[in-house]
């Protein structure tokens, strides 16, 4: 008996997905809950696992986008494992022969052999074919051919043509790529790697936030010194006690949420005519992952305290890391927060996550030479950034949020714990 194995939803609204990996071959004995290939969704890579032990036939090839729903391999549940004997793994039904149990490799040969008349045997000897005549033709391009060779400034001698009598078409002028200038003597190779569903999509996105917002950037710096003490002094405690280090994101992730208290626009964003605004903080954080960037989101961070929030981050983190990320856990938020500065980023311009109005950028920390009191004194300083879609979020609002996010940064036992440390760290 054959069990079929459909593509099981990843998601709502998610109609297709493309095979990343198989994890497994044809004929290869498998168990069951096994990890049989990786998907890619538009949002999410994720493991496929196996329903049933057996013998499985692969009816897809790695990188083939597939709809939900469609049968993508084949588990003989009756085989027996080759590891214990009884039953020859290579009677399995074969991935060439459709899923059909009679099938064999013998009947598949001859359909390939008739679909490609160019296979037939010739004596042990592959067909050679007919060189091409030199003729007046020889390395001339056709009009269209010349239209797209001089768009693109490439000289018609560098051009191989594949027509008549060596004539260069159209397809051998898209395909022409300009010269890289005379060839050193190192070595000037090249490869070509299709983008997973998952990296296309983020590209997508991020172009039509380009193309569709007015989105402006605005900066300030915040003196990081006050976070720097408090982590000095009690980060040990914190760490032996809740069993997570108190990092930098819970005092970023509660300056957020009480900046959007502040200032609600920013945690709001546009539904064709109308402006939705939500009395919620669903924080969303930027989290290099394997595949790529994944941007998991802390729900309700509002009502979380320090602990709750590096508690949530680590989880996140981890379960990004390792793969485990579902789009659920990826799907909504209202204001993201990316930290640039854990791969050296001084300064940048964050682009906004989709239907997000915002996102705050974080950067490296430098101790630099600031005037305190009228002297000059070294500080750890850092960068902001925060990016917003101008329609519905004035100057002035995106410039108070920010400033509002500095000021809980240099006064956060005042403005973050109520003054109140060892209660805010439950310590």
């Amino acid at each position: 008996m054959a069990l079929e194995m459909k593509v099981p939803s990843p998601g709502e609204s998610i109609t297709e997905v493309e095979i990343a990996e198989w994890l497994v071959a044809t004929g290869d004995w498998v168990e069951k809950d096994q990890a049989i290939a990786e998907v890619d969704s538009d949002k999410a890579t994720l493991e496929l696992p196996a329903e049933a032990s057996g013998i499985i036939t692969l009816m897809a090839e790695e990188g083939d986008a597939v709809e939900v729903g469609a049968v993508v391999c084949l588990i003989d549940t009756e085989a027996e494992n080759p590891n214990g004997g009884s039953k020859d793994v290579d009677n399995a039904p074969s991935s060439m022969g459709g899923g059909d149990e009679g099938g064999n490799t013998g009947d598949v040969a001859k359909e390939m052999q008739k679909d490609n008349p160019e296979n037939k045997s010739t004596g042990g000897k592959a067909p050679q074919p007919e060189k091409a005549k030199e003729t007046y033709a020889s390395g001339t391009p056709s009009p269209a051919a010349k239209k797209v060779l001089d768009e693109k400034g490439i000289d018609a001698k560098s051009v191989s043509g594949s027509g008549r009598d060596g004539r260069i078409t159209k397809e051998d002028a898209v395909n022409a790529k300009p010269s890289m200038g005379t060839p050193g003597t190192g070595s000037r190779g090249e490869s070509r790697t299709k983008l997973s569903m998952l990296r296309r999509k983020v590209a997508e996105r991020l172009v039509s936030v380009k193309n569709e917002t007015a989105m402006l950037t605005t900066f300030n710096e915040v003196d990081m010194k006050p976070i720097f003490d408090l982590r000095k002094d009690h980060k040990e405690t914190f760490k032996a006690k809740h069993g997570v280090s108190l990092g930098f994101m819970s005092f970023f992730t509660k300056a957020v949420t009480r900046a959007l208290e502040l200032y609600p626009a920013v945690n709001s964003m546009i539904d064709g005519k109308e402006m939705i605004s939500f009395d919620y903080k669903d924080i969303s954080i930027a989290v290099s992952g394997p595949k790529g960037l994944m941007v998991p989101v802390i729900r309700n961070a509002e009502n979380l305290s320090f602990r709750g929030v590096e508690q949530e981050v680590k989880r996140l983190a981890l379960r990004a890391r390792d793969g485990d990320i579902t789009v659920d856990e990826m799907t909504g938020g209202t204001f993201t927060i990316t930290n640039g500065g854990v791969f050296g980023s001084m300064m940048s311009t964050p682009i906004i996550n989709p239907p997000q109005s915002a996102i705050l950028g974080m950067h490296n920390i430098i101790e630099r030479p600031v005037v305190v009191d009228g002297n000059i004194v070294a500080r750890p300083m850092m960068y902001l950034a925060v990016s917003y879609d101008h329609r519905i979020i004035d100057g002035k609002e995106s410039v108070g949020f920010l400033v509002a996010i500095k000021e809980a940064l240099e006064d956060p036992i005042n403005l973050l714990m109520d003054g109140d440390v060892k209660k805010a760290l439950e310590l």
